[in-house]
């Protein structure tokens, strides 16, 4: 029986337990690059314990920045700053992912935002968006390509394509966005889809390709668990290897509880048979591990509890009388 802390193989990517660093944004970035920040914030995590620390959203393009103290990897000048920072966790036992997107109609940093359609984002910081050209998805999608080339360039040992919260790749695959009559609206999956397959040929084969899902929308009309399958599916077969499962983007979230995204990732895992990451609240190292041991989630994405305690890894291996190598700076405290 898997249990939290053993080991996790896909392709040629092995992680050392199931503890995933969420991608969690800093806010802190000038012009997209990591600073000393963003090098103590990560390389703490993995000194922490964590087996894959997520590099939070990171922009394929200025204009594609939630806001603008957000990170991007949009030119070759940002790949040294991202090389420092994964080679100081990879030197400390985690292995590492870039989370690359693309915010759509949610940039806050730009007058004119782009979307699917020319629906606006309810919310005083947000501009009223342009409806995308053909050859603007084109030049997008060809960002991600490049983005992710320099994420592999920046040692990154798998790549997550940011596919939920209201985010581009949502806006395209959900109905409430996208009003399209062309080929990007008949076929809700297609921008997605060729993302996917872009980025799968910029990438070493044995690179598992994560996406990022919201696996049901917390708005009047919005998609349910069965409409996301369908998405999933195509997505799967155009070649991610890992679904992190997450909810929510179009509208208000609901109360939260811990383990809230476990339902979703049962059924995603079930249904299409891969393996998926699950967030959302669990700071409990016995909820973790009865997750992983349930066979619900293959890997347990730890976002607030991480955020509070960079030796989370550490700590619930001290709970869960499992055993964790520690660095020898901190064996004192683990004896």
């Amino acid at each position: 029986m898997d249990t939290l802390f053993s080991g996790f193989s896909i392709n040629d990517l092995f992680l050392k337990n199931r503890i995933v660093m969420s991608p969690m944004c800093q806010y802190s970035a000038r012009e997209g690059m990591p600073n000393e920040w963003h090098k103590v914030h990560y390389a703490s995590r993995a000194i922490g314990g964590a087996g894959l620390i997520t590099i939070e959203m990171t922009a394929v393009s200025p204009e594609g920045r939630s806001t603008d103290k957000d990170l991007g990897l949009w030119s070759d000048k940002h790949i040294p700053k991202f090389e420092e920072i994964i080679s100081l966790c990879k030197k400390n036992g985690a292995k590492v992912s870039v989370q690359i997107s693309h915010a759509g109609r949610k940039a806050q940093n730009i007058n004119i935002p782009i979307s699917p359609s020319a629906i606006k984002f309810e919310g005083e910081m947000y501009n009223q968006p342009r409806e995308l050209e053909i050859d603007d998805i084109k030049k997008i999608i060809d960002s991600y390509t490049q983005t992710a080339k320099r994420a592999v360039l920046a040692g990154a040992d798998c790549i997550e394509i940011h596919g939920a919260h209201g985010y581009l790749i949502h806006q395209f695959h959900s109905r409430l966005t996208n009003k399209r009559n062309d080929k990007y609206g008949v076929i809700p999956w297609k921008f997605g889809t060729e993302v996917i397959q872009s980025v799968k040929n910029v990438i070493p084969k044995s690179m598992p390709l994560i996406m990022r899902i919201s696996a049901i929308e917390y708005a009047v009309g919005g998609y349910d668990i069965e409409y996301v399958l369908k998405i999933c599916e195509h997505y799967r077969n155009a070649g991610i290897s890992i679904f992190s499962i997450s909810s929510g983007g179009e509208g208000p979230f609901p109360t939260d509880y811990p383990g809230h995204h476990v339902p979703f990732s049962r059924v995603i895992k079930g249904n299409l048979r891969v393996p998926t990451i699950v967030a959302g609240v669990i700071n409990s190292p016995d909820l973790a591990d009865s997750i992983i041991r349930n066979n619900d989630a293959d890997l347990i994405a730890i976002g607030r509890g991480m955020l509070r305690n960079p030796y989370w890894a550490l700590d619930a291996a001290e709970i869960l009388n499992q055993h964790i190598e520690v660095p020898d700076q901190y064996k004192r405290a683990f004896n």
